[in-house]
C-alpha cells in the first residue's frame, strides 16, 4: 500500500480519534466506579458473603439503622469493622456506619459502658443495642434482637426497702433502670400493699433485696404469681430472707448461712474479701458468648434445695479460693470447716425453667338451630376450625423462667460498671422476659484457604520452584546467548 500525504493525515487522524476515545472510556469507567460497585465472592465457602439467617434479619428491618463504632485512630482496626459492617450496608443500603474516637469523648464512653477499643452500639428504631465485635454472629444477633422486640414491662416491688430503679443512692438501681429503659423497656414499680394485685402486663417482677419483712398476703401474691407461670428475678443479700423462705421452698433453693468471701480479688487489688470473682460461666443463653469477669460485693451461696417442679441449673459459680464465712469478717479470717462453712466452688446464682400449659378454652358448641341454613353452618364450621386451631397454638407448652442471684449489690449504681456486671445483668433481664432472640449462624468453612499436600508433593514442588525452574530458564537464557554469537 503506498502512502501518500493524504493516507498519512487519515492514519494520524484516526490514531488520535482512537486515542481520545480510549481515554474517555477509561474516564468514563472511572467516573462509573465512584458512582457503583460490585463484588463478587468466589471463595468455596462464601466467607465474604452474608449468612441467609443474616439477610433474613435484615429483610424485618425496614427503618435505617446506625451503627456507631468506639475506635481510636486504629487503621486495622477500623479497616476491619468498616469491611464486616459493609457487607451489611450492600444488602441494606441505609446501614450508616460511623466511627467516634473514644480518648476525644470520655463522658460519652463512660455513660454508654465502653470498656474495649473497637465495641459498637447498633441503633433502630430509638433501641440500642452494645456489641464487643464486629463478627457476623455477634452483630445478626444484635440485630434479631432489635428487630423482634415487643414491649416489655419489668415490674420492681418496693414499700419494703428494696433498691430502687429510680433511686440515685448507691445502693439502688437507677443506672441500670435508666439502661433497661434506653433498651426500650418500660420500668414500673408496684408496692403490693397498696394494690395488692400485680399487672397482668408483667413480663418480670423484679425482687430487689427487700430490707424489711414482707407480710404473708404479699408472699401469697408472689407464689400465685409464680405459680401461674410468671417470670421472676430475685436479686437477694446474705442473712435474713426477710419472710421469702416460702418462695425459696417453693422454687426449690436453699441460701447458704454466711457471706462468700474469695481471697482470689487479692489478686486484682481489692482488699475486701467480700468481693466474689465470677470468671467462668456455662454454656446457658444468658452467658452465651460472655466472656469478662463479673464482680459480686457481699453474696450469699445457694444450692438446690428439695424437690421442684423447676429445672435448676447454676448460672454464675466463684472461683476455688471462696468459702461461705459465718462468723464476723474482720481481721484475719480463714476457712473453718468445722463451722459448717462451705468451701469454693459455690454457687451464687441459679436459672430455673419450667414448661406450663395455659388452660384450654371453652369450646363452641357443636349444636345448631335447625332453622339455620347450610351456608351459616359451613361459615359457622369454618369458624370453629379456625378457632380450635387458634386454641392449639395457645395451648402449646411455654417456658417460665426464674433467675434468682445470692446478691442485688452488682446491679447497684455503685458497682454497676465493674467488668461486666451490667451487660450480665441486661442479659438477664432479655432472657427473662424471652426476648434473647439468639441465632447460632455456623461459622463458615472455607476449604480453599487450605492446602494439604503430602510430603513427597511438597518436596517435589519444593525442588520444582526453587532448583529446577530457575536451572532451566538459566540454561534457556544460556543457550539463546551462546546460538547468538555463533551469529
Amino acid at each position: 500500500m503506498k502512502i501518500n500525504r493524504k493516507t498519512h493525515l487519515e492514519l494520524r487522524l484516526q490514531n488520535l480519534l482512537f486515542t481520545v476515545l480510549f481515554l474517555a472510556v477509561v474516564g468514563l469507567v472511572g467516573w462509573l466506579s465512584t458512582r457503583y460497585s460490585a463484588q463478587f465472592d468466589w471463595t468455596a465457602g462464601g466467607r465474604h458473603t452474608l449468612s441467609d439467617a443474616s439477610r433474613k434479619v435484615l429483610d424485618l428491618m425496614k427503618e435505617p439503622i446506625t451503627i456507631t463504632a468506639y475506635a481510636r485512630e486504629n487503621a486495622q482496626l477500623r479497616n476491619q469493622i468498616r469491611d464486616q459492617v459493609g457487607r451489611y450496608s450492600r444488602y441494606k443500603k441505609d446501614v450508616t456506619l460511623k466511627f467516634v474516637n473514644p480518648d476525644t469523648q470520655p463522658d460519652k464512653v463512660r455513660e454508654l459502658g465502653i470498656t474495649m477499643d473497637g465495641e459498637m452500639i447498633v441503633d433502630y428504631q430509638g433501641r440500642t443495642e452494645k456489641i464487643q465485635n464486629a463478627e457476623e454472629s455477634t452483630l445478626t444477633n444484635a440485630l434479631q434482637r432489635l428487630a423482634v422486640a415487643k414491649e416489655r414491662h419489668i415490674v420492681f416491688l418496693e414499700g419494703h426497702g428494696e433498691r430502687s430503679p429510680q433511686g440515685q443512692a448507691n445502693h439502688d438501681l437507677g443506672q441500670f433502670g435508666e439502661e433497661l429503659e434506653r433498651k426500650g423497656i418500660t420500668v414500673s414499680m408496684v408496692n403490693l400493699g397498696v394494690t395488692q394485685d400485680i399487672p397482668d402486663n408483667t413480663d418480670v417482677l423484679v425482687l430487689a433485696g427487700p430490707r424489711a419483712n414482707l407480710l404473708p398476703g404479699e408472699i401469697t401474691l408472689i407464689q400465685d404469681y409464680v405459680k401461674k407461670g410468671g417470670n421472676l428475678l430475685w436479686l437477694a443479700d446474705p442473712g435474713n430472707l426477710h419472710g421469702l423462705s416460702p418462695l425459696a421452698e417453693q422454687l426449690g433453693i436453699t441460701f447458704l448461712p454466711g457471706t462468700v468471701v474469695d481471697a482470689s480479688t487479692q489478686l486484682f487489688g481489692i482488699d475486701d474479701p467480700t468481693f466474689a470473682l465470677v470468671a467462668d460461666y456455662p454454656a446457658h443463653p444468658v452467658t452465651y458468648n460472655f466472656q469478662t469477669m463479673t464482680l459480686f460485693p457481699a453474696a450469699a451461696a445457694m444450692d438446690k434445695g428439695a424437690d421442684s417442679d423447676f429445672v435448676r441449673e447454676p448460672l454464675l459459680s466463684t472461683l476455688e479460693r471462696s468459702w461461705t464465712e459465718t462468723g464476723p469478717i474482720e481481721g484475719k479470717i480463714k476457712f473453718d470447716e468445722d463451722k459448717g462453712e462451705r468451701k469454693g466452688p459455690l454457687h451464687i446464682g441459679y436459672a430455673l425453667t419450667r414448661e406450663i400449659k395455659p388452660a384450654d378454652g371453652s369450646a363452641a358448641s357443636d349444636k345448631k338451630p335447625e332453622e339455620e341454613t347450610g351456608e351459616q353452618a359451613a361459615a359457622e364450621k369454618t369458624e370453629k376450625q379456625d378457632v380450635e386451631s387458634s386454641e392449639e397454638a395457645d395451648t402449646k407448652p411455654a417456658e417460665q423462667r426464674v433467675v434468682v442471684i445470692g446478691d442485688g449489690d452488682f446491679l447497684s449504681n455503685a458497682f454497676l460498671g465493674n467488668g461486666g456486671n451490667l451487660e450480665l445483668g441486661l442479659n438477664i433481664i432479655h432472657w427473662l422476659s424471652q426476648n434473647e432472640a439468639l441465632i447460632n449462624i455456623p461459622a463458615k468453612t472455607a476449604p480453599d484457604r487450605k492446602l494439604e499436600l503430602s510430603p513427597v508433593a511438597s518436596g517435589v514442588i519444593g525442588v520444582g520452584f526453587l532448583i529446577a525452574l530457575p536451572a532451566g530458564l538459566i540454561g534457556t537464557g544460556a543457550a539463546i546467548w551462546f546460538k547468538r554469537r555463533r551469529r
